[in-house]
């Protein structure tokens, strides 16, 4: 036997699909009702598109990435996160002149080197927006609201949104001085990951999830203590804009996110009873992305949900929807002869927009009527040769086991009729 599916991989059977197509149409639906269109960018790209837009010294690209050298002796990256990719299709085909801001969603796949836990596996799938284009605080607002709007239309309840502002390149290298110097006296204390943060991105030092680091990070000084008078208005206008809407919020002056690229507004969602893995969605504005990718000078905002994580949440509230898949009709064939009648009796309701089905397993009569229990078929059409010899078939409700014989170019109707 071949080995199973690889570490951190899960396969989505047929009983989970319906979950998954549930969410994904509640995503696209709001998302139609706040004006963002779908994206589809590749599973791959090249690798430096990555290392330029989140950040060489992130814990993404430094440990976490899926890179290789393709047949040409290319080093491509399977997508670790999706706003990188998105900005680059937006910069490469020139979107920056269409009518701004440039909004677009997208579901998909991504991929990290990480270490498998309930939640977080090494190709999750996440449904993210982008608004590029507007630096106003509504753009930042929508967003946020969107990302709440979601999870709520869902029917979650127990939701915690966390913001905060990280600055942006003129206020940002005064806050940095301030934690190193701050957490230098206490680096060698620190975890081998904070000690080599303390230089290439003391921010992090903020989003260490070991104890010891997390209990000296206490008393560290607050990025909102350091921001520049813009950055300052734009994040009152942000509360502003959020309290008029009526949506709470708590400020958490450690929420710093773990790209390089977020600048001022930076959020979180979290679903409390998931316990350590709580974040559920999460993002921020990167007005500088665009520009270091090859773009225009031009300002971003978006935010990516973990779809594993918002399902475990669904189930724990029991608010994942019962089967709506069941089979309109299931053909059941006593004698095998009458066989390609019935396979033309089902591809014709096919073609009329019924769901139907036949036996291929050559079960007896007894055993098609179990497999069409199986299959939750709403009616089964019995093919006898003494109604097949008058035209007609039996037609059968399994909810109430009541039956009558139906003539065969009256059968469409009759099935229709009770849909």
């Amino acid at each position: 036997m071949l080995t199973g599916a690889p570490r951190g991989t899960k396969d989505v059977l047929p009983s989970s699909v319906r979950a998954w197509r549930y969410v994904e149409q509640i995503m696209r639906e709001v998302c139609r009702e706040f004006g963002y269109r779908e994206i589809r960018t590749p599973i791959f790209e090249h690798t430096e598109l990555f290392q330029r837009g989140i950040g060489d010294d992130t814990d993404v690209v430094d440990k976490e990435m899926y890179t290789f050298i393709d047949r040409g002796g290319r080093s491509v990256t399977l997508r670790p996160e999706n706003t990188a990719a998105v900005v680059r299709s937006f910069v490469e085909n020139k979107m920056y002149g269409e009518n701004l801001p440039f909004k677009v969603f997208y579901i998909g796949p991504m991929f990290r080197y990480d270490r498998p836990q309930a939640g977080r596996l090494r190709q999750f799938h996440q449904f993210g927006v982008e608004a590029i284009g507007s630096d106003a605080a509504v753009t930042d607002a929508e967003c946020i609201m969107l990302a709440m709007t979601v999870l709520k239309k869902m029917g979650l309840k127990d939701l915690k949104l966390k913001i905060n502002s990280v600055g942006c390149p003129k206020c940002r290298p005064t806050y940095r001085k301030a934690l190193q110097d701050f957490f230098r006296p206490h680096i060698a204390e620190m975890c081998a990951d904070c000690q080599n943060r303390i230089d290439k991105n003391p921010m992090r030092l903020l989003d260490c999830k070991e104890e010891k680091c997390k209990a000296i990070a206490v008393g560290a000084p607050k990025v909102t203590d350091y921001l520049c008078k813009n950055c300052q208005k734009h994040y009152g206008k942000v509360k502003e804009l959020l309290t008029a809407a009526g949506v709470e919020y708590e400020e958490d002056s450690n929420l710093v996110r773990g790209l390089d690229y977020y600048t001022k507004t930076a959020f979180e969602i979290q679903y409390t009873p998931l316990g350590a893995q709580s974040a559920v969605a999460g993002g921020g504005r990167y007005d500088g992305l665009v520009e270091e990718i090859g773009g225009p000078a031009m300002s971003g905002i978006g935010f990516a949900m973990g779809m594993e994580r918002v399902l475990i949440a669904l189930e724990k509230q029991e608010l994942l929807p019962k089967a709506t898949d069941d089979l309109d009709v299931f053909a059941v064939v006593p004698d095998e002869k009458d066989l390609p009648k019935a396979f033309s009796l089902v591809n014709k309701l096919r073609e009329a927009g019924v769901s139907a089905d036949l036996d291929s397993m050559g079960r007896s009569f007894k055993a098609q009527m179990k497999q069409a229990n199986r299959l939750a078929a709403k009616k089964v059409i019995i093919l006898g040769a003494d109604e097949l010899s008058r035209g007609a078939v039996v037609l059968k409700n399994m909810a109430d086991s009541k039956q009558e014989e139906v003539a065969m170019d009256k059968l469409l109707t009759a099935i229709q009729e009770e849909k």
